[in-house]
């Protein structure tokens, strides 16, 4: 099978930044059905990428187009990228948050997209080396851009965006300011192409998915990691995607309620065999894995509680609060001082 390629380069002063990037098709198609449809595809993305000029279409060999991520395969027809662990820079790509796939008799489910569009793009590539089933699905668990930036990719293959009915309204809030960001953190090259997709189809409350023979579970979550958590259920193997409802590892980060992701938590009440956190290992077991998790989040609470009650200024509890879960967590330092001071400003009006 082939897929398109195209060269797509910065204008103005950075005309000299180029790369590669994948148009991938609904369907896998031949070299023929490639070259046919190739001029009016690259000038449709064109259209849809104005900042850039995009040239030399080529249908290239799948296996040649680029470079697939290695998965892990947690339970049988579930796959993981794990991400690392860092901040944004050239070096990681902004591949930062754990992606799945889940594979029916039908269709494939893609739960969280990377933050650009070159490790959507990779994602893709890894998905076509198991199964030429139609990409269905792309499940946003939630707004922020290490999880959602790379979601365009999976649109263009044909999936339906679905993600938690706020996570369009939040997503279009931030959108520039994510991309403006990650584009300075990563590089303008490793950044090219990326460009926010938005939802077509907004969960509620509950919503379930048919892969064929296969269901997931949806279920929209009150404020809590954020105010647009959703999580998924794969009832036939009974593994939980929690996304960033569940960090390992990574130090959580706070950006929604901190009283509501700690109720959140404690009304995971499926029969869970295996749980995949939105960083950090691939899969943990439950509840035992979210006991790291738990602690922190209640040393966060307490330690923040006692300084309300202590009189202490905001500015001198953030520098304690929770410090002795330092040696538990990775980036300790660049968040626990953000969740420290969302903890406090919550719960002073407790």
């Amino acid at each position: 099978m082939f897929e398109l390629i195209v060269m797509a380069c910065l204008t103005g002063d950075l005309s000299d930044i180029c790369t590669s990037r994948i148009l991938p098709s609904p369907t896998s198609l031949t070299r023929e059905e490639c070259q046919i449809s190739a001029e009016s595809r690259a000038q449709e993305w064109q259209e849809n990428h104005p900042s850039l000029v995009v040239t030399q279409p080529t249908c290239m060999m799948r296996e040649k187009s680029g470079t697939a991520f290695d998965l892990i395969e947690i339970a049988p027809g579930i796959h993981v990228h794990e991400g690392g662990i860092g901040i944004p820079s050239p070096k990681n790509g902004g591949d930062l948050a754990n992606l799945s796939i889940v594979i029916g008799d039908t269709s494939v489910a893609v739960i969280d997209a990377g933050g650009t569009r070159g490790v959507a793009e990779s994602l893709y590539l890894s998905i076509r080396q198991l199964t030429d089933k139609p990409i269905s699905h792309v499940i946003l668990t939630h707004m922020h851009p290490d999880h959602a930036l790379g979601a365009a990719v999976f649109v263009e293959a044909g999936a339906t965006l679905i993600g938690h009915a706020k996570l369009d309204r939040g997503l279009r809030a931030r959108a520039v300011n994510y991309e403006a960001s990650l584009s300075t953190l990563i590089g303008a090259k490793g950044f090219i192409g990326t460009k926010a997709a938005f939802p077509t189809k907004s969960v509620e409350e509950n919503h379930e998915i048919d892969l064929g023979g296969r269901l997931l579970e949806l279920r929209a979550w009150p404020t809590a990691h954020t105010d647009n958590d959703i999580t998924v259920f794969d009832r036939q193997t009974k593994t939980l995607f929690a996304g960033d409802l569940v960090f390992a590892n990574h130090t959580p980060a706070l950006d929604g309620s901190l009283l509501g992701w700690v109720k959140v938590i404690e009304q995971f009440d499926w029969d869970i065999d295996r749980l995949v956190p939105g960083h950090g290992t691939p899969s943990l077991s439950w509840p035992e894995g979210g006991e790291a998790q738990r602690i922190y989040l209640e040393t966060l609470a307490n330690d923040t509680r006692r300084a309300i009650r202590e009189g202490e200024r905001i500015d001198k509890a953030i520098e304690h609060i929770a410090e002795s879960e330092r040696e538990n967590w990775s980036l300790f330092d660049e968040f626990n001082i953000r969740n420290a001071t969302a903890a406090y400003k919550e719960l002073e009006w407790e």
